[in-house]
């Protein structure tokens, strides 16, 4: 399981941005492909950043950025951050940094009393 986990971060860190094409005219009209493969295969995949080489078959791609889970989006259903509890020595995902998206944080010292059980 940890095995698989790490593949799909490794892919995950190295994913393309995309442009997707139904047009053989954009894609330097299918070169290199067979009519066969061509035909198949309508859409092409493109780099978003016309400097970097398209995508291979085993590579992760994506069309559109992740929207910003900072900040609050109702239209998205987006809650942000603000006012979430985190953990102040966590160096993870629940660690105030990353949590609070650098943006500094609040810290409040309660005192909890609890009867014995």
């Amino acid at each position: 399981f940890r095995i698989v986990g790490d593949n799909l971060k490794d892919k995950f860190d190295g994913a393309s941005r995309i442009l997707v094409t139904n047009s053989e005219s954009e894609t330097g009209g299918g070169r290199g492909l067979s009519r066969r493969k061509r035909n198949r295969y309508k859409s092409h995949l493109l780099p978003h950043n016309p400097e970097h080489k398209p995508p291979g078959s085993m590579d992760l791609v994506y069309m559109e950025p992740s929207p910003a889970f900072c900040e609050k989006n109702p239209r998205l259903g987006i809650l942000g951050t603000t006012g979430r509890v985190c953990n102040e020595t966590s160096i993870g995902l629940d660690g105030c940094d990353l949590m609070c998206c650098s943006r500094g944080y609040k810290t409040q010292e309660m005192i909890v009393v609890e009867r014995c059980g």
